[in-house]
């Protein structure tokens, strides 16, 4: 009937034609629609990325909620941050929108909100339990279209980015759906913006749409320095995870780009929390409190953040993995668009160039986020274990999502992936040789349970 395996920890994602099919969208948007109805909750925002399988997607997966007796708006091929933007300004109980974010074009899925938070985790296994017992409910929805929601979120971002002056910036925006607004909005208080793959193209012509990726990060990087630009920008396959690159083309790590943000949020916001994920460098955690804040370490993901966010009221958070999340100025969930022009922002505030921004901090030594393939069955399982013989030996461990082992001179991550079958690591030290040290210490005890 369905396959369960589409059902990941934050969203609904497979292979088109095999996970996915026409049928497939149509039971998830009655599962969906049952879901929201029990709930006592009835209007629901839908919008979908540049895919080519979204539109049709789309069509059945509305025909499913309709037929639950929920009542639909259609916002079109948008952004997912306009999808989000549109729950809110249009009121609505939830939200559906259809796209695999950064994952190749062969891939479709859904990301499903009731609010403005996720339906994750137990929770969207709630929905495929739905759709698995047949027990649907029934009703005659009503469908309608509001093509306003573009231009609306565009207004809404600039009348909220203030520039002290015009900034030269790269936009790459990954064949994505992020091209279509970002250079439009900065181009509106004078920025200077040469723009490179903005056209939405669900075939991702040019590159894999992921720019935490350095080897998909290259052409921006040479496009910047060859046009002598101040910084790149590049967005995600839906833009709701920013990368950059400074003025030498040098690609900054998502915790960087949130140091940078977390600077200049407490200038104005002095002893206020900031979360970040597990991922991040301890100088981003240091550096948080020299500058007035109080670091918060959290789990990895999207849904997660937000959801701390909510309930211990922070106004500013962010994971290594580009998504970051600003409630300050704005509505709190994550958005490439709008963080882009709050970086943007940053850069008119001076005329240092972006290389010198955290030259201040101490040298760290660091690996990129790493991957060990390990069976969805194991993974967790490794982890226990790996967790439970660093405590057992006396070593400092936060355990609150995988293992983060933390050492005199640097500090070491392994955690499950929630969303694909491996292992996630991370190393970081106060030299190359001590992060080797810490890098094969932790990966030789993942070696004993794998």
């Amino acid at each position: 009937m369905i396959n369960a395996q589409i059902f990941r920890q934050y969203d609904i994602r497979g292979i088109v034609g095999e996970d996915l099919t026409a049928e497939s969208m149509y039971l998830i948007g009655k599962g969906f629609g049952t879901y929201l109805q029990e709930r006592g909750k009835t209007s629901v925002a839908v919008g979908g990325d540049a895919r080519l399988s979204t539109p049709g997607f789309i069509d059945e997966f509305c025909r499913g909620l309709l037929s639950t007796g929920c009542d639909i708006i259609k916002v079109g091929i948008v952004a997912t941050p306009v999808l989000y933007y549109s729950i809110w300004k249009l009121k609505t109980d939830g939200g559906a929108m259809i796209t695999a974010s950064h994952n190749p074009s062969q891939y479709n899925g859904i990301k499903l909100n009731l609010g403005l938070g996720s339906v994750y985790a137990e929770e969207l296994q709630k929905v495929l339990h739905i759709i698995q017992s047949g027990n649907f409910a029934k009703g005659e929805g009503s469908l309608s279209s509001n093509d306003a929601m573009d231009a609306d979120y565009m207004d809404y971002i600039v009348d909220r980015i203030k520039l002290k002056r015009p900034v030269k910036v790269v936009v790459d925006g990954g064949n994505g759906m992020g091209g279509p607004y970002l250079p439009k909005i900065l181009r509106r208080p004078g920025c200077e913006v040469i723009e490179m793959f903005t056209d939405p193209d669900g075939t991702f012509p040019n590159h894999h749409p992921d720019p935490t990726v350095e080897k998909y990060m290259t052409q921006l990087s040479a496009k910047v320095v060859e046009s002598a630009f101040e910084a790149g920008l590049g967005l995600d396959g839906d833009a709701d995870r920013i990368g950059v690159v400074d003025e030498h083309g040098k690609m900054l790590f998502g915790d960087q780009i949130l140091n940078i943000l977390a600077r200049d949020y407490l200038k104005s916001n002095q002893g206020k929390a900031i979360i970040a994920d597990v991922k991040c460098s301890k100088n981003l955690y240091d550096d948080i409190r020299k500058h007035g804040g109080t670091p918060i370490m959290y789990k990895t993901g999207h849904a997660n953040i937000k959801m701390r966010m909510k309930e211990i009221g922070v106004d500013f958070a962010g994971e290594m993995s580009g998504h970051v999340f600003l409630a300050d100025r704005y509505l709190g969930f994550d958005d490439a668009i709008y963080v882009s022009c709050r970086f943007v922002e940053v850069m008119s505030s001076t005329t240092a160039p972006v290389s010198s921004y955290l030259a201040d901090q101490p040298k760290m030594y660091n690996t990129p986020e790493l991957h060990i393939k390990c069976t969805d069955e194991a993974k967790f399982e490794v982890v226990a274990k790996v967790c439970a013989e660093f405590q057992a030996e006396g070593y400092d461990v936060n355990d609150i999502d995988g293992a983060r082992i933390t050492f005199e001179d640097g500090w070491g991550l392994v955690r499950a992936s929630n969303t694909t079958p491996v292992l996630v690591t991370r190393f970081e030290a106060t030299s190359e040789a001590r992060m080797l040290e810490i890098q094969q210490l932790i990966e030789g005890k993942i070696g004993k349970y794998i």
